[in-house]
């Protein structure tokens, strides 16, 4: 089958309004519709597998119906399945039909991170002690590169506490403080954990992410949170082993 062929084909796939690709034998009419919807059936299975809390959130046919609609507009670019539903969290945000759940999208997020934690590449995290030879002198201009099974969520919303509701790890309850919550998703054994973080924690560690030395990342946490504890923070980051790898900065960058 040439390129041109095999675009036809999985433009069939996508677009029942087409009709099925020329070239096939026997009954095709019936049998590429077969295949199409089981094609689609697939997709939709495989995301309701990786947002069951978006699932349990929304009720399991009106997921299905978002998610037939994203896996139309966004059918898989990998033959790696557990990579399909990385974009679904943005399609949610701006799905009409859920503008009423603004937390939603946010909710998918933490889900998404979770499986990119659990398929992460399992690179050596450092120990405590690798720290010791940092000087006081060289710790503002400290880089660290966080883990990659490492993402931080942040939301306007209790997208945390929703989420833990919603995927059984807590009882649901009536949310008595309405505010936001960022979170932190790694996978620092063999499972993916998932756990809250203070506010200005979570700027701190997404401006480390992002190449920062460590005292732009402590300023930039202050503006979130006035209250920001470098030290405490500091040792939460190295006791969590979320560190792979340390740079001195050049003095002056």
């Amino acid at each position: 089958m040439n390129a041109f062929a095999i675009a036809s084909f999985a433009a069939a796939l996508k677009d029942r309004s087409l009709p099925p690709p020329a070239g096939l034998a026997g009954e095709v009419t019936r049998r590429f519709a077969v295949y199409r919807n089981n094609v689609a059936v697939g997709l939709i299975r495989a995301l309701e597998a990786r947002f069951p809390a978006v699932l349990d959130l929304v009720g399991g046919e009106f997921f299905r119906a978002m998610a037939r609609d994203f896996a139309l507009a966004n059918p898989p670019t990998s033959p790696v399945l557990i990579e399909f539903g990385d974009r679904f969290p943005d399609f949610i945000a701006g799905f009409p039909p859920v503008a009423g759940l603004p937390y939603l999208a946010d909710v998918a997020r933490i889900e998404a991170a979770r499986t990119r934690a659990y398929h992460a590449a399992d690179i050596p995290r450092l120990e405590a002690d690798a720290f010791e030879s940092v000087s006081a002198e060289q710790l503002s201009s400290l880089r660290l590169t966080i883990h990659p099974a490492v993402t931080i969520v942040r939301s306007p919303y209790p997208a945390l506490t929703i989420f833990a509701m919603s995927s059984g790890v807590v009882q649901p309850a009536p949310i008595e403080n309405w505010q936001s919550e960022d979170t932190l998703i790694d996978r620092p054994c063999y499972d993916a954990t998932v756990r809250p973080l203070a506010l200005g924690s979570a700027r701190f560690l997404q401006s480390l992410q992002n190449g920062a030395p460590l005292q732009r990342a402590a300023d930039l946490a202050i503006k979130c949170n006035p209250e920001f504890d470098l030290p405490a923070n500091l040792a939460e980051l190295i006791g969590s082993r979320i560190v792979t790898h340390i740079n001195i900065a050049p003095e002056g960058l």
